[in-house]
């Protein structure tokens, strides 16, 4: 059977066999056999593949690993484990926010911490002018999902509250060319920051408030399933949550 997947990619991407072979330092002959044979190529051979189709390597050849290969990945993905949000340096979000030349993106209910930072407004103005594309997903505040949140931390409105105080503080920065608000009614299992290929998971807890749930660092190895299991998590969300006005409530 042929490796429909990796035929497409090629297509897709505009990039011939000979190129994919110079590109991984292999014989055209060899690229030929991975597709028409569906034969596996070496590890380096895989990633050398994906990183120039620009395509998750497990997809191109799902059976390729071992179960210990994928918990080797898993595990070099984690950078670091802090038992609260309250335990990441301060300055950490913003070196993160600094050193991004591609994606920012937040998915929160509120994200308080950062909001009233007036360093962390000016760090996603200056990324975005320089190209950066900021995405932040906000929770509605009139929603079910914010209402059972403030039922679960057992402060009642005190979620919708803060959700609407960060969208007051946010004003400023609404309309600003590279910066995206959205307004999201998902259940949030996590809340999401990532940076470029870097990011910070605080997990929610049941009856937890965010500041005391812990916090994984994880950073994108290639090949490994972690971060990318996360970022497909922010773009199911992103994709069904509506535009903020330019004036929130």
């Amino acid at each position: 059977m042929a490796n429909e997947r990796l035929r497409s990619a090629l297509v897709i991407r505009g990039v011939t066999e000979g190129e994919l072979a110079e590109h991984c330092g292999v014989d055209a002959k060899t690229v030929e056999r991975w597709i028409l044979k569906n034969r596996e190529p070496y590890r380096r051979h895989r990633q050398a593949a994906a990183a120039k189709l620009q395509i998750d390597e497990d997809y191109l050849w799902p059976d390729a690993k071992s179960e210990i290969q994928r918990q080797d990945e898993a595990d070099a993905e984690i950078v670091h484990v802090y038992p609260h949000r309250s335990s990441v340096p301060p300055d950490l979000w913003l070196q993160f926010a600094e050193r991004a030349t591609t994606e920012i993106g937040v998915l929160v209910h509120a994200g308080v911490h950062l909001a009233e930072n007036p360093r962390w407004h000016r760090t996603l103005t200056d990324r975005a002018r320089s190209g950066v594309r900021v995405r932040m997903l906000l929770g509605d505040p009139d929603s079910p999902e914010i209402a059972r949140r403030g039922e679960e931390e057992e402060i009642g409105e005190g979620v919708a509250y803060k959700v609407r105080e960060v969208m007051k503080l946010y004003r400023p920065l609404y309309g600003t060319p590279g910066i995206e608000f959205r307004s999201h009614c998902s259940t949030l299992h996590n809340s999401l920051y990532r940076f470029d290929d870097e990011m910070l998971v605080n997990t929610q807890v049941y009856g937890v408030s965010a500041p005391l749930a812990p916090v994984l660092h994880l950073r994108r190895v290639a090949g490994a399933q972690l971060v990318l299991t996360y970022q497909q998590s922010f773009e199911k969300v992103w994709a069904s949550a509506l535009p903020l006005p330019r004036q929130a409530p």
